[in-house]
């Protein structure tokens, strides 16, 4: 079984707003199996509670994994278990389009995974700067990246729908983002309810100042307090490295050089 050099202070709110009548989101900490989620039934859609609820079940089924490689397949196919579920339940109610977003860290030795569908976000902060590491799946995204609109227009779109998401169709599109991590770095995934009322340099300021749940907390309040127009939950993970039994003396050079094969392959 892979053993990570790292310990985490993992955290996470969630509220369904000063607006709507139920919480669509769902989340996941499951530090044990280095994998936290985000995941955020869509808006306006029937059951989209039931769906973000059917892929962080689905998830919550993986067990400590021996390999990267062998934690990023259960987590693929949980999503196809969960997208398979929702497609169902989606025609047992007469075709009702029924879906959810999902943003999902996973976390083996020093190295990370982002997966992710929609617009729930993860974000990395490392050394006073944030970075978002996904990317929306939205139509103004796409209308940003074709130059169409910049991104401060894109800020207050007025019809902003997600391009992908697990449960409207049979093969769910996920985008991939690997890497590796630092014990400086903080790992922040959150719905749409956050990012509405929060600026990325608000969220910055915030996680570097508390730990894991106080920052959640306090992220949660602060777009209740800016209106809560729609469902907001946040999953914050810091890692720490552990004290090795025995240290080694390595030249910096070699700690700075990026690591030379991706586990997740």
């Amino acid at each position: 079984m892979n053993q990570s050099p790292f310990k985490f202070d993992a955290g996470s709110a969630t509220h369904p707003g000063r607006v709507r009548p139920r919480n669509e989101d769902s989340h996941l900490v499951r530090t044990d199996a280095g994998l936290w989620a985000v995941a955020d039934g869509m808006g306006g859609h029937d059951a989209g509670d039931v769906a973000s609820q059917l892929i962080v079940s689905a998830l919550d089924t993986i067990t400590a994994a021996e390999s990267a490689t062998r934690l990023l397949e259960e987590t693929e196919n949980r999503i196809l278990l969960a997208n398979r579920q929702i497609i169902e339940m989606s025609r047992q109610r007469g075709g009702t389009v029924i879906g959810s977003t999902v943003a999902i860290l996973l976390v083996s030795e020093d190295h990370y995974a982002c997966v992710w569908a929609g617009d729930s976000r993860l974000y990395m902060v490392r050394r006073d700067t944030i970075r978002q590491v996904s990317r929306d799946h939205t139509e103004v995204e796409e209308m940003v990246a074709s130059g169409v609109v910049t991104a401060e227009e894109a800020k207050h779109w007025p019809n902003n729908v997600i391009t992908r998401a697990v449960g409207v169709q049979d093969n769910p599109e996920l985008e991939i983002v690997t890497g590796a991590f630092e014990d400086c770095d903080i790992f922040v995934l959150c719905s749409d309810g956050l990012t509405t009322h929060v600026a990325d340099d608000e969220i910055l300021r915030c996680v570097s100042t508390h730990d894991a749940q106080t920052s959640s907390v306090a992220l949660v309040q602060l777009a209740l307090e800016r209106g809560g127009l729609d469902n907001v939950t946040v999953v914050v993970v810091r890692p720490t490295r552990q004290q090795p039994k025995k240290e080694r003396t390595v030249p910096a050079a070699i700690l700075q050089e990026p690591p030379a094969t991706d586990v997740w392959e």
